[in-house]
């Protein structure tokens, strides 16, 4: 995602990343109230947010008109670069042995067609019918996803094309309504009773997708200033202080305009299929940056941020939908990712 904008204070369930993190498992988290990166002139940041991360930072997915202003003069910018890919290494940590990722969907009722019951829980993840569940557990190990090994970590290993898919949640528990403002505290807060109830594992190397249904405004700019972003926050585990990554996922297909591509769906369904286009998004940054402080340009953009809502050569599946990759026999419409190799550049896959 894109955009570093440090936050303002709240609840403690969030707080003090660093001072407890597990050493065994992860590497530290920034402490709290260090800076990772020059803050960067961004419309957005946090201010009508009132119970925003301490001092995190947060990653968004720009809606398609921000993409396209951030845009703006870019390319004289790339020509006049002297060397490099166009994005660089901070010394932060990366999710360099592989990703994993768990599906929590909060809601009453399946978000996507196909989703798990109401209630249900666990590690069996084929009852995750859904096309997120699909795509969740096809995307790692595909020619787009290697994309991501161009990256390393601070001793030059690189990134393994790995995304596994381990667990998921539908959770129907405290629900927030339809269109209500959801911070921080409030997602974090519910994976913490996920954790505590057993109805999620924690991992420090899991990526927690949090996908809530219609305009459920996760972090207070969904459909206006973002359509997703992911962040860490810190939880507690038995006794001990654990760091966890997260993405807000809201339901992109509730903002057409703003957070989906307009084009006919290749898999007969717009809503989940907007949605995987943002759910690679965040699981790639995640994976490359998972604390914003490790591979990011001299603006602040992720790899993926380079090239959001940029589709590279589409083509037209048999229902008439538009698709540039196939993973397993389906179809998606996913945007480019920057390689991070040669002078750089959005590629649909690599090498």
């Amino acid at each position: 995602m894109t955009h570093r904008a440090l936050r303002f204070a709240l609840a403690a369930v969030v707080l003090s990343t660093a001072a407890c993190a597990d050493k065994a498992s992860t590497p530290l988290a920034p402490a709290s109230g260090s800076a990772l990166a020059p803050p960067l002139s961004f419309s957005y940041d946090g201010s009508n947010r009132p119970n925003g991360l301490d001092q995190a930072v947060i990653q968004i997915m720009p809606i398609k008109s921000g993409a396209a202003q951030n845009e703006s003069g870019f390319a004289s910018r790339q020509q006049n670069r002297s060397s490099g890919t166009g994005i660089y290494y901070h010394g932060g940590p990366v999710l360099q042995a592989g990703t994993k990722v768990a599906a929590v969907y909060w809601a009453s009722s399946p978000i996507y067609n196909g989703g798990p019951a109401p209630g249900s829980f666990g590690t069996t993840v084929s009852s995750d019918g859904s096309l997120i569940g699909f795509f969740l557990s096809h995307l790692g190990g595909s020619s787009y996803y290697n994309i991501n090994s161009s990256y390393t970590d601070g001793a030059g290993h690189a990134i393994v094309n790995s995304v596994t898919y381990t667990q998921y949640w539908a959770n129907n528990s405290n629900v927030p309504a339809n269109g209500a403002n959801v911070t921080d505290a409030q997602i974090v807060a519910m994976l913490q009773s996920g954790f505590s109830s057993g109805a999620l594992s924690y991992d420090a190397s899991t990526l927690y997708h949090v996908f809530t249904a219609g305009k459920v405004n996760l972090g207070g700019g969904f459909g206006t200033q973002y359509c997703a972003y992911h962040a860490y926050a810190t939880v507690t585990i038995g006794t001990a202080s654990k760091t966890v990554l997260y993405s807000a996922m809201p339901y992109d297909y509730a903002y057409p305009s703003a957070c989906t591509n307009g084009t006919a769906s290749p898999n007969g369904d717009p809503a989940a299929d907007a949605e995987v286009n943002v759910l690679a998004h965040e699981t790639e940054e995640t994976t490359t940056d998972m604390f914003g402080s490790a591979w990011f340009d001299n603006r602040g953009y992720e790899n993926a941020d380079k090239c959001a809502w940029v589709w590279g050569s589409t083509q037209k599946a048999s229902n008439g939908g538009v698709f540039n990759i196939s993973l397993s026999g389906k179809n998606f419409l996913v945007q480019e990712n920057w390689v991070n190799s040669g002078s750089g550049g959005c590629l649909q896959h690599w090498p």
